[in-house]
């Protein structure tokens, strides 16, 4: 079992936690994520590690709060226990490019981090827009301008940065200067069209898949996806993809299949604390 060490939300739906985990902080990169689990029983939930700190021993994850296990994630304080297993998946490969284009829509922006910062390391230059529904919803805009040459942000209702989707901010990128390289994790349907854009520019692109899984491991087979006309295991194969690549529409339809049995869970638990 692993210590919850602190916690803090970061908006009113996000929280960021950080936990006492040395072995996977050491070996973490950018990209990696762990498998959480709470109690004995609990549901297994993927989650990338947006901050490490090998001296520390510590890692920091980041959940929104959304069904039943990301609501008891959220809640752990100081000192409760959790089950923490990886670093698993694929690390981001970073190199050296030229400049690389970041965009990440809400909680994706955790993922991005680690990203940007090694991207910058590797002598790339770096220019990130981040997008949220709402300026009380935008995360982490310090640590991604730290790390940034160039930072836009982007609100769905105008309230901070500019009104608008964030592929509108990417064309306005895109159209201005050459992009040798885009990362986008975010929702799945705005990765989609980030991608379609990105295409239309000849600009190689690479998605972070936040499929369903469970054991971490590829031996489930619940997160798998279509890639390039073949199946690939996000957990094992990924969890970084060629945008251009990738059946979003299929990755759709699979992450809408258990919508109704997560609400009914939820209601079911909510019912018990009234």
């Amino acid at each position: 079992m692993n210590r919850v060490i602190a916690k803090e939300y970061l908006s009113p739906y996000v929280a960021q936690i950080i936990i006492h985990a040395p072995l996977i902080a050491r070996k973490r990169q950018a990209g990696h994520f762990v498998i959480i689990k709470i109690g004995e029983k609990g549901e297994r939930i993927p989650l990338t590690i947006a901050k490490a700190d090998a001296d520390k021993g510590t890692i920091t994850l980041i959940v929104q709060k959304v069904g039943l296990t990301s609501h008891k994630v959220a809640s752990l304080n100081a000192g409760d226990e959790i089950d923490v297993v990886g670093p698993l998946g694929n690390a981001t490969h970073i190199e050296k490019v030229g400049t690389v284009l970041c965009a990440g829509g809400g909680v994706g922006i955790a993922p991005l981090l680690p990203i940007v910062e090694a991207m910058k390391k590797a002598g790339n230059k770096i220019i990130s827009i981040l997008a949220a529904k709402s300026k009380d919803l935008l995360i982490l805009e310090n640590e991604i301008r730290s790390h940034s040459d160039e930072l836009i942000i982007m609100t769905d209702d105008g309230s901070f940065g500019q009104k608008g989707l964030i592929t509108a901010g990417m064309e306005e990128i895109l159209k201005a200067q050459k992009i040798d390289l885009c990362v986008t994790i975010g929702p799945t349907i705005m990765m989609k069209y980030a991608s379609l854009l990105t295409k239309k520019y000849n600009v190689p692109t690479i998605a972070s898949l936040n499929t369903i899984m469970v054991d971490g491991t590829g031996m489930c087979g619940a997160c798998r996806v279509t890639v390039g006309g073949q199946v690939k295991f996000a957990c094992v194969d990924g969890p970084e993809f060629n945008a251009h690549e990738v059946d979003f529409d299929e990755l759709l339809m699979r992450l809408g299949g258990y919508k109704n049995e997560e609400s009914q869970r939820y209601q079911k638990e909510l019912e018990k604390t009234r």
